[in-house]
């Protein structure tokens, strides 16, 4: 019996006369399917592919943290790194990553890592899936985002004038930047220190006239401020204090809530630019020595009026630790919010202490082994969410 063999099988060609005639709008919605990761690759191979991420369809499938196919980091800087190798703590699958991140984006204004100028970029400070970095040189600002490669260059608003302070904060809206200058490289408690506040919603600076210097100290040249019920808060140095910067009329309120006693340091933390919570993480002892380190959470009005109130106290063990490591000296303690983490780091230390709000348990984070044993001080984490859509 002789079996009939079956046909070959093969692809019909796809007739360009046809295919090229398909609605704008139906190849958006067919594409918009495939792995963001998988079209990210594929988008510089054709100048409309780059667009089609901003189209109605892609943001509405991969714009909702839920959906997102990126996990989140922790982004460690050290002076001896190269200016384009990071160490990331991978928060998802719990690893680090070594990495060279290219800062080439598709703006007229953009830092290639292959740019001698490049290595005179530092960064500042990240926000919601945007950094910001100084160039002291062209006296100017830039903000990028690394995954969608799109960057604003945005000049200094006075060329004379010295850079004392700068925080950079995500806002439900956009982002806004605070910046503290004064006529030269003295003090900030220069009575000719002036506030400069950008918008991303308008592109422009306002500037503020004032004594803030004197009424924000020294602290807040390393510390960042927080943004919280539509206004900038700080923690000012002794006499402690934290006090609000009205971002609509530039004043700075009187003292917010009546902070605990025998406080031996302050660092405000935020809730990653929703503005909705604000933390307080601060030591508590005497002479400057802290025997204990306390979280407490702002309370707005009720019978008593603002308060902070306790929400826990790093365990002792972890404690003596903590302030062993940066020897007592609390200039060197910074703070920030990661992904429902409060994070308190020491620049002479590799490791994070966090707390996990929604477990209220403590943590620390282990250095990471690839981290060469020579790296001493200058130990700078961010948080790295990646976002496609931040604008900047």
């Amino acid at each position: 019996m002789m079996m009939k063999s079956s046909p070959r099988s093969s692809s019909t060609p796809m007739d360009p006369r046809i295919w090229s005639k398909l609605p704008p709008e139906i190849l958006e919605y067919i594409l918009s399917f495939l792995p963001l990761k998988t079209f990210l690759n594929l988008r510089s191979t054709c100048k409309s592919f780059w667009s089609l991420i901003f189209t109605p369809p892609f943001i509405n499938k991969h714009s909702s943290s839920s959906s997102s196919p990126f996990s989140n980091f922790l982004f460690l800087s050290h002076p001896q790194f190269h200016h384009s190798h990071f160490t990331l703590y991978d928060c998802n699958h719990a690893t680090w990553r070594n990495i060279s991140l290219s800062l080439t984006t598709n703006d007229s204004s953009s830092l290639h890592h292959s740019s001698p100028s490049s290595s005179w970029f530092t960064t500042l400070v990240s926000s919601g899936g945007l950094f910001c970095l100084s160039d002291p040189t062209s006296c100017s600002l830039l903000v990028c985002n690394l995954l969608a490669k799109t960057s604003r260059k945005i000049q200094y608003p006075s060329f004379n004038l010295h850079l004392e302070h700068l925080t950079f904060v995500t806002t439900p809206k956009g982002y806004t930047i605070f910046v503290l200058f004064s006529h030269s490289s003295s003090s900030p408690s220069s009575s000719s220190s002036n506030v400069f506040v950008y918008d991303s919603k308008v592109l422009s600076w306002t500037r503020f006239e004032g004594r803030f210097g004197v009424n924000l100290g020294d602290n807040i040249r390393q510390h960042q401020g927080v943004y919280f019920n539509g206004g900038l808060y700080f923690a000012t140095p002794e006499p402690f204090s934290v006090v609000k910067f009205d971002l609509g009329n530039g004043k700075l309120e009187r003292p917010i809530g009546v902070l605990p006693n025998q406080v031996t340091f302050l660092r405000l933390v935020g809730d990653g630019g929703e503005g909705k919570k604000m933390y307080l993480v601060g030591g508590v002892g005497s002479n400057g020595i802290s025997r204990s380190i306390k979280l407490w959470e702002f309370c707005e009005e009720n019978d008593y009026g603002n308060y902070w109130n306790e929400v826990e106290s790093l365990p002792d063990l972890m404690c003596r630790k903590f302030v062993s490591v940066c020897y007592h000296n609390y200039e060197h303690v910074y703070c920030f919010w990661h992904e429902g983490m409060i994070c308190i780091c020491c620049y002479t230390w590799p490791e994070i202490l966090y707390y996990l709000v929604s477990r209220k348990t403590w943590h620390w984070l282990p250095r990471c082994p690839s981290l060469p044993l020579k790296c001493s001080c200058g130990f700078k984490w961010f948080s790295f969410v990646p976002n496609l859509y931040a604008a900047v």
